[in-house]
């Protein structure tokens, strides 16, 4: 089949997400060990216009990620609960609220106590505001991967890049062509994120060290949606383009963290939801 979209997908607890343009596909292994596949059709029509699919794309990505990750979880539990909208709208407020105060709250705060410490300028600031929210994102991945569950939904991140890179490499989908394959991807989430903390240090070197901390911190999430639209695009010039490779490179090396080498096992699982999607 010609491959018309970029194909990516998610990790969930003990499988693995796929979508490809309207259609998602969820793969997992039950805990009698059999993998059941779960497929449906995106109801939600996807941005193509440059600068807007960004955002639009980001809020559909976790609306789905939170809709699979529960139904993951269930299934492990042998519970059959679906996740209304509601209790999606709330999970997905709840990680928004959790992330700003993460990594737009504390490195603000952090560096406004430095500043009052040593006078430093605004470049001097915004840069500190930046390297702190860096610094932050990468210690919240190494911690939360020293839990046992984690790691294995790590390993299944790697196994889903695995099994994309080898479709995208038009290799046949087995077992052993996909573990030839590196656990970094160029279009991961992860990339993604690591792009938006270091757009931002550019994007807030124009607002004044001057300003209030409530003002700076309202300005900061005001440009959050700019942001967000510029990484998007990076991301997939980079993906494109091997001289964007630069730019995109510590995001892969931060996938060091967020991905694990995954069994065989692991890889099957992954093979199933793209083969669904395709």
């Amino acid at each position: 089949m010609k491959q018309t979209n970029y194909v990516g997908g998610q990790a969930v607890v003990e499988g693995v997400m796929m979508k490809n343009g309207d259609r998602i596909a969820v793969a997992i292994r039950n805990p009698n060990g059999k993998i059941t596949v779960k497929k449906e059709k995106l109801k939600i029509k996807e941005s193509k216009i440059p600068f807007v699919r960004g955002v639009v794309n980001l809020i559909i990505i976790m609306y789905i990620g939170i809709k699979t990750l529960n139904y993951s979880s269930n299934a492990q539990l042998g519970k059959e609960e679906k996740m209304g909208t509601k209790e999606i709208v709330f999970s997905l407020l709840f990680a928004v609220v959790f992330a700003i105060l993460l990594f737009k709250f504390l490195p603000l705060l952090a560096s406004t106590f430095i500043d009052k410490t040593y006078h430093v300028n605004n470049f001097l600031f915004n840069l500190l505001d930046g390297v702190i929210k860096i610094g932050l994102f990468v210690l919240y991945i190494y911690i939360i991967s020293l839990n046992k569950d984690v790691y294995r939904v790590f390993q299944y991140h790697g196994a889903e890049h695995k099994a994309v890179a080898c479709y995208e490499n038009k290799k046949k989908l087995t077992i052993k062509n996909t573990q030839k394959f590196r656990t970094e991807h160029k279009r991961c989430g992860t990339t993604f994120v690591f792009l938006v903390l270091f757009i931002s240090i550019l994007v807030y070197m124009f607002i004044p060290k001057s300003y209030d901390i409530t003002t700076k911190l309202g300005l900061r999430l005001i440009l959050l949606p700019v942001i967000a639209s510029i990484s998007y695009e990076l991301l997939r010039l980079g993906a494109k383009y091997s001289f964007m490779n630069i730019i995109i490179l510590p995001g892969l090396l931060i996938q060091k963290l967020t991905t694990k080498q995954p069994d065989d096992k692991q890889v099957e699982v992954a093979i199933k939801a793209l083969k669904a999607v395709i």
